[in-house]
Parts: C-alpha cells; sequence; structure tokens
C-alpha cells in the first residue's frame, strides 16, 4: 500500500481526549489527523496507522457509533482506546458489559506476554482508566496482553493483523508510560519515522492567519494569561501591530489588582492593549444567578455585546474586522466544540453568539488546536519571556465560577447517600458528610452534576486518594470529595443563600491573594499546575458564614489533573492563617483528580 504521507488518523468517536491523542502522536514528530467515523475507506487508507479514541457512550446504545467493519481488512495497525477497545471487540464477535466495580482514575496494569505495544516497559505500570464498561470476552484472534484488579482484559491484542486495544488512556499525562506505548505503536508498528514540529505549526499558522484575514484587522480580548497573550504575538508577527486592536476587559472577577499588573506586562513588552473597566456591569448581569451554566453564558454574551459596542465606538466596521480570541483545544473540547463530543460546560468563548460569528467566518483563534503546554512552548518559541508564559492559568469567566452560589438555604434530603458514604469512608478508617453543594464533574467523557463529599480524619496522602477514588467510583452520586483541614471535627453543615455580591467577591480575592502569597514565599507555587481558591456557601458547625476549598493541581494540557500533594506543615499552617484572618467557616482540601472532577468547580 502507497501513503499519501507519513501520518496516522485518529478517529473521534466524542471523547474529551480525541484532539489530545492527535496531540500525543505530533508529540512524536509524527503528523495527526482527526477524522470523523464515518470517513470513507480511501480517506482511511491515506495512514500509516489508526487510532480509535473514547467516548461518552456505550457501544450497546441505540444510536451509539460505530465504523466501517472494512477498516479492520486494510491491513493498517488500528489501536483502540477506552470506547475504541470497546468497539474493536463488539465490532469482531468478542462481548463488552457493564462493569460492576467502575474505573476513574489510578489503576495498576499487569503486562501479560511480550506485545510489541509494551516494548521496553515494566511489567507493572501505573494508568489512567474513565470506563463504567469493559470487554467481558475477547473477539477471535485476540489475546490479553495486560489486566488490572478490576479489569481482566484492560488490553489486548491480535499480533497477525497489528491490531490493539486498551481500556485505560496512555494519551493522558497520569499514565506515565503512555507515551512509550503510543512511541511502540506510532513507529515500532506503523513504522513511521517522524518530522513534525512546533517551529512548523508557527510557520504554517502565520501563513494560514494572513489568508485567512487578507486585509482584514482583528479585536482581540486579552486577559493577560498566557492564551490570549501567545494568540496577540502571533497575530501581530503575521499581521503586524497596526492590524491588531486589542482590549482588556476589568470583569470584576478578575484577582486582587491583576487588571493593574497585566496591563504592566503588556506595557512592558510593547503590546498596545486597552484598559476598559465593565466590572460593575458584569455584577449586574449576574445577580441572583446561582446555575454554573447560566453563569459562563451570561459573561460569554456579555463578552460579545461589549466587542460589537467597542467596534461601533471606535467605528470599527464589523466587515472589515475579525473577533480574536485566544481558544485554545480544552475550551472547545467540554463546550462540546467537536462534532460528538458531549458538552461538559460552556467557556465564555463558546457560547452561542461567538459559535454564530464562527460559522459566519469572523472569528480568528490562531492557537486552537494546541493544548496549555503546548501554548508554553510555541510562547517560547515566540520569544516571550518565561515569567508570562509560565504563568498558572486563570478561566476567563475568573472568580464568578469559584463562587459557588445558591437561592437556598435548604439543601436536599440525602440520609440514604450519607449511610453509602459512611459506609465507604469507614472502611478506610474515615467519617465522612454529604456538603449540601452540588459540582461539575466529568466521568466517562461526559458531564456530571454531583454531590461533593468532605472526609475526616487523618491527613495521609495515599490513603486520601484511595477514599476519593473509592467513593467516586462506587457511590455514583458523589462527583467530588474534599478534606476537612479546618475545623477538623464537624458536627453540623448547612447551606446559606449567596449570590455574587461584592463582599463575597472581595472576600475571595483577599484569601486568593493571601494564600498565593504564600505559596511564593514557600516556594510551593512553582511545583503547581494551578492553585484555584473557591468559595462555596456552605456553613459549618453553625458558622453564618462561607467555607473555602483549595484545589491545587498537578496537570500537563487541562484534560487531566492530579490533586497535588503539598507538604503538610505549610498546608495545615495556612488553613490555621485562614480561619484566623477571614470570616469564613471552614477550609477544605479538594482531593479530586480529573476524572471524574474537572479542575474548576463549575
Amino acid at each position: 500500500m502507497v501513503f499519501e504521507r507519513e501520518a496516522i488518523a485518529v478517529v473521534d468517536f466524542g471523547g474529551q481526549y480525541a484532539h489530545l491523542i492527535a496531540r500525543r502522536i505530533r508529540q512524536l514528530h509524527v503528523f495527526s489527523e482527526i477524522l470523523e467515523p464515518d470517513s470513507t475507506i480511501e480517506e482511511f487508507k491515506r495512514f500509516k496507522g489508526i487510532i480509535f479514541s473514547g467516548g461518552p457512550a456505550s457501544v450497546y446504545e441505540k444510536n451509539a457509533l460505530g465504523i466501517n467493519k472494512e477498516v479492520f481488512s486494510l491491513g493498517i495497525p488500528i489501536l483502540g482506546i477506552c470506547y475504541g477497545h470497546q468497539l474493536i471487540a463488539k465490532e469482531l464477535n468478542g462481548k463488552v458489559e457493564r462493569a460492576n466495580v467502575r474505573e476513574y482514575g489510578i489503576a495498576v496494569l499487569q503486562r501479560k506476554g511480550n506485545s510489541l505495544l509494551f516494548s521496553s516497559l515494566p511489567e507493572s505500570i501505573k494508568v489512567w482508566m474513565s470506563h463504567g464498561d469493559f470487554v467481558s470476552v475477547l473477539p477471535q484472534g485476540f489475546e490479553v496482553i495486560g489486566f488490572t484488579s478490576d479489569c481482566g482484559i484492560a488490553a489486548m491484542a491480535n499480533p497477525e493483523k497489528n491490531i490493539f486495544g486498551l481500556q485505560f488512556h496512555p494519551e493522558v499525562a497520569h499514565t506515565p508510560k503512555g507515551m512509550r506505548i503510543l512511541k511502540n505503536f506510532a513507529l515500532k508498528i506503523c513504522e513511521c519515522k517522524g518530522n513534525w514540529t512546533i517551529k512548523n505549526f508557527a510557520r504554517q499558522k502565520i501563513l494560514e492567519i494572513k489568508n485567512f484575514a487578507k486585509q482584514k484587522k482583528v479585536f482581540l480580548l486579552a486577559s493577560g494569561g498566557v492564551d490570549s497573550t501567545v494568540a496577540l504575538v502571533l497575530l501581530k508577527k503575521a499581521l503586524g501591530s497596526k492590524k491588531i486592536f486589542a482590549l482588556h476587559i476589568d470583569t470584576g472577577f478578575m484577582r486582587k489588582n491583576e487588571s493593574r499588573e497585566v496591563m504592566s506586562v503588556f506595557s512592558e513588552q510593547g503590546l498596545n492593549v486597552r484598559l476598559l473597566d465593565a466590572s460593575q456591569r458584569y455584577l449586574d448581569s449576574l445577580e441572583s444567578v446561582f446555575e454554573p451554566e447560566e453563569k459562563r453564558k451570561i459573561i460569554g454574551e456579555l463578552f460579545v455585546k461589549i466587542v460589537n459596542e467597542n467596534l461601533k465606538k471606535l467605528d470599527l466596521d464589523s466587515e472589515n474586522w475579525l473577533l480574536g480570541q485566544g481558544t485554545i483545544y480544552p475550551d472547545t473540547i467540554e463546550s462540546s466544540g467537536t462534532k460528538l463530543a458531549s458538552h461538559i460546560k460552556t467557556h465564555h468563548n463558546r457560547v452561542e453568539a461567538i459559535k454564530q460569528m464562527i460559522a459566519e467566518e469572523r472569528v480568528i483563534e490562531p492557537i486552537k488546536e494546541l493544548y496549555k503546554d503546548e501554548v508554553r512552548e510555541l510562547g517560547k518559541e515566540l520569544g516571550l519571556p518565561v515569567k508570562m508564559i509560565a504563568r498558572q492559568p486563570f478561566p476567563g469567566p475568573g472568580l464568578a465560577i469559584r463562587i459557588l452560589c445558591s437561592e437556598k438555604e435548604k439543601a436536599e434530603e440525602t440520609i440514604e447517600l450519607q449511610k453509602r458514604l459512611e459506609k465507604t469512608a469507614s472502611a478506610q478508617g474515615y467519617k465522612a458528610l454529604v456538603l449540601p453543594v452540588k459540582s461539575v464533574g466529568v466521568q466517562g467523557d461526559a458531564r456530571s452534576y454531583k454531590h461533593v463529599a468532605v472526609i475526616l480524619g487523618k491527613l495521609d496522602w495515599d490513603l486520601l486518594e484511595k477514599v476519593s477514588t473509592g467513593i467516586t467510583n462506587s457511590i455514583s452520586e458523589i462527583g467530588r470529595v474534599v478534606f476537612a483541614l479546618q475545623p477538623e471535627k464537624i458536627n453540623f453543615v448547612s447551606l446559606k443563600k449567596g449570590f455574587l455580591a461584592k463582599e463575597r467577591i472581595l472576600l475571595l480575592q483577599e484569601i486568593d491573594d493571601f494564600v498565593m502569597n504564600k505559596a511564593i514565599k514557600n516556594r510551593v507555587y512553582d511545583k503547581i499546575w494551578q492553585f484555584p481558591i473557591v468559595l462555596i456557601p456552605v456553613s459549618v458547625n453553625e458558622k453564618n458564614s462561607d467555607s473555602v476549598v483549595l484545589r491545587p493541581v498537578f496537570s500537563r494540557e487541562a484534560m487531566t489533573a492530579e490533586f497535588a500533594r503539598i507538604e503538610k506543615k505549610f498546608l495545615e499552617k495556612t488553613a490555621k492563617e485562614i480561619m484566623q484572618k477571614f470570616p469564613v467557616s471552614a477550609v477544605f482540601y479538594d482531593i479530586t483528580h480529573k476524572p471524574p472532577g474537572t479542575i474548576e468547580w463549575e
């Protein structure tokens, strides 16, 4: 077979990680493209390898996505991941069933045999799982090449046809040997050589920007974060500074002194950015709003209104201007931005008004195919200073989605759920309570909005990880687990009424500033990928005040994350000082990985 180019196709079955798989292949310097499941056989013939992504559905659902079986007879190596693994089994007459024990998070894979896919790997490896179904019967010609304690067919292979299936996700950072597995597939099994780099991307993207923009100018909202700044520099390099109008909007949901600091950085870099204070307008628009998705949509729609108003005010003809955005791939995939992806949450740059503008080709997003670590690499390539490209991510909606709101003062009854939670937690020596709030998560590639559990006991990271994973895996109504730092004893929890009032915003700004300064001073900040601080309307031990959640995580590309294990002495001292300095009733520590929780709570 003669291949059109050295490339690997990633078939998108709606999984949150479809594009992440493609990017991992690009990291191996092998070109990759995303294909839909209904792509023609002729399209598949262009590639040296094919990877089936994960997906949010079950392979047995009524409208479950399938694949043309002829693809298995092309002689091209195939690797199925999660849903893709199960699809291979189903299409080739194996069997897939609902698991008694779901796996979300870390598991240990035991190798079996000497498959080329696992070449140079140890017999036992840590892997990342996110599934509720499993392959129970192998297709003919396949053999088991790996298993976990809860999944007997965690990896399978047909050596004769070079078809492989993995129940776990090798593409995520939390499968430490995952890149070796993908490298074995791309370079050894598919026999690719590899010649793709981020330099090639930058060079190609500058040409694409010029071709797309033509004579039009670009209006860009610049938050001061890594993404919008890299997008701004790339656009400037392609079109020149005279064709760029950049605006920084202070929504009032920024961190303490954030707008002033980012404007200073823009000035230092010679980037011409104007400042607009719209804080009161955002506050008014979100008065009495408590539902997470409604918050995000209102914020996004207001961004668009402000853009249009400024285009009109500055006499900028919208027909000759494009809206520039620093959108990156996690924004689009969580907002179901690909054809088949499940909706997790709406990002401010993916509300309906923005989607309409995209359809009309009025939006330019030069880094939308990239993940956070790729954006940092591109920023370095473009000559941005380390202090700018190393900044921790901060969400576009800002603190608005880190302040949970409630219109009620009484939570729904959770008596039966509480009993099951207590039983699960006590098996590991912990006490537990259901908190009267819910949080957004992602499980099995689909959005979840579930209860939060708090556990009380000893601060032992290994044990806490075990009990957190055990709770979210075995109790379907719970999607996030926190650990009580202060107070250590909780006798009573209640829900408070609370909205995005100025006093709550100022409180979180001060707490966030206090924690960030302590983290920097104690050399903790640079070890953390992102450190959100969350304010929740939960009163503890009959104190009529909000509670605080610390949510530091380790990640690379934002599609998966692992809760950070901060030094115990620093953590306990910080929690104690928060209780002393600020009017809060408790300090919790989020011990939930992504999945099943998202990094942000809303």
